[in-house]
């Protein structure tokens, strides 16, 4: 004959059991859930856009080209319209392409003093920038002076504006990339010269950021305190540094967009957004 007592035991023992097994279910399944409200949270705050697309695009603070973000719009002396990039992601007449195969137009030559006498150095700039002459149909007349941050909406540079340059910005202000079109934000951790064995290209000034980068980054324009300050260049352990906008538009001669049209006449028959 079967014990009752024993048989009470073991029902209690597969109840035990089941409890825990739900438990831990559930356990798994908030922490998916957690995990997944994570990711939406951060695509809404990174990617989400609540702002149109021009035709042709703002790429102020857009991707250029597969690997390269664009910086600022600037002209040049002769009146042509440029944006800037990074001058490590393509060489001088390279044609930049949009991911989407549109013609943006072709490369510069990096930024350069010239001569380097620097030991192991084969390039010494001010900041590491390069230029892209637009084509026609890529130049956003009435939105020059914008900068597009995807989720955190354009931004405006106003009349008389100013590019910051590296004595201006300080440890503490707060950072605002878009690189890749995912937006970040945070602040400056320090300053220092770029003059590392590894590294062939040496800056007198790069900005170090707390803020998380990698490949696709590079010439992405950099604001600190809302003002266009810096071309992202390097990543210090996955973190963003950054040289300064002012000092490359002056070595390069280019003169920043303040107004929609920076200063020039639409040519003719060109899109107008």
């Amino acid at each position: 004959m079967t014990d009752p007592t024993v048989t009470t035991r073991r029902r209690f023992g597969r109840i035990r059991i089941r409890r825990v097994v739900f438990i831990v279910l559930i356990a798994v399944l908030l922490v998916q859930l957690a995990s997944f409200g994570r990711i939406g949270l951060i695509w809404f705050t990174q990617y989400r856009r609540t702002t149109p697309v021009y035709d042709p695009p703002v790429l102020a603070g857009q991707v250029v080209s597969p690997g390269c973000s664009g910086g600022v719009y600037a002209r040049t002396g002769e009146g042509v319209i440029v944006i800037t990039t990074t001058g490590h992601c393509s060489h001088e007449g390279d044609p930049k392409h949009m991911p989407n195969g549109r013609l943006v137009g072709y490369a510069s030559a990096p930024s350069s003093w010239g001569a380097c006498d620097r030991a192991g150095k084969n390039r010494c700039t001010a900041s590491d920038m390069a230029y892209v002459p637009l084509v026609q149909d890529m130049i956003p007349w009435g939105h020059l002076n914008e900068i597009d941050l995807g989720a955190a909406g354009y931004r405006v540079i106003a009349a008389g504006t100013a590019a910051l340059s590296c004595p201006e910005v300080k440890p503490g202000d707060h950072v605002e990339i878009n690189g890749q079109g995912g937006y970040r934000e945070g602040g400056i951790v320090g300053q220092q010269a770029n003059d590392f064995p590894e590294d062939g290209t040496y800056f007198p000034c790069i900005t170090v950021s707390d803020i998380a980068v990698s490949s696709g980054d590079s010439g992405g324009i950099v604001l600190v305190n809302g003002a266009p300050a810096g071309v992202a260049s390097r990543s210090y352990a996955g973190r963003l540094g950054f040289t300064p906008l002012a000092e490359g538009l002056a070595e390069m001669g280019l003169v920043m967009c303040d107004t929609p049209d920076c200063g020039l006449q639409p040519v003719a028959g060109a899109t107008r957004p």
